[in-house]
């Protein structure tokens, strides 16, 4: 759960849009285009779940296998983080004023179309297995879910208190410095934590 909330928190594409269409339109509008990720989350949680529920239960090496491609990834993010620029642009002049549908459908695909999400899922999740009893797939959408909550209430805060994290963001140089090695703590530990 920490994971997950250092990575909701983070500066990303998805966090930084909640904030500027609470910045340009208003907090309903940000909140409908966190509910349209949210149930993103959901279809990765349900591809992931009968998909690698299936690997699991067929072939070990190829579990094996996808973990470990799931830390390379996660060490490879990390890299490209620690690449990137650590200044944080939040652009409010050049957002378009959309509807709450519209949004809400913006967020969806947003989360879905991202391959980058369902890489994240396919290393994150199948290490986090917590029983040799349950099902696999029940447990795929108890992790899922949890992802959902704290992701959920994270962006849900962004755009609530957007007018404050903007004010801070601005008045701290070094935020985006600590967000960005923030990223790359989390990424390489969750890498490390896979591969042991």
């Amino acid at each position: 759960m920490s994971a997950t909330a250092a990575l909701a928190i983070s500066p990303g594409p998805d966090n930084i849009y909640v904030l500027v269409q609470s910045l340009t339109n208003s907090k309903t509008h940000a909140l409908a285009t966190v509910a349209g990720l949210m149930i993103g989350c959901i279809i990765h949680t349900t591809l992931l779940a009968f998909g690698v529920s299936a690997v699991i239960r067929d072939n070990d090496n190829i579990f094996l296998g996808i973990k470990i491609l799931g830390a390379v990834y996660l060490l490879y993010l990390a890299y490209k983080v620690y690449k990137s620029d650590s200044k944080i642009y939040i652009d409010t002049e050049n957002a378009p004023q959309k509807s709450l549908k519209q949004l809400f459908i913006q967020g969806f695909f947003m989360n879905v179309l991202n391959p980058k999400v369902t890489i994240f899922f396919l290393a994150f999740f199948p290490t986090f297995l917590f029983s040799e009893t349950l099902s696999p797939v029940l447990q795929f959408y108890v992790l899922g879910g949890l992802f959902i909550v704290v992701s959920f209430i994270i962006f849900s805060s962004i755009a609530l208190l957007a007018n404050t994290i903007k004010r801070s963001l601005l008045k701290n140089k070094n935020s985006g410095l600590m967000f960005k090695w923030l990223q790359i703590i989390v990424f390489i530990g969750i890498a490390v934590f896979i591969v042991l």
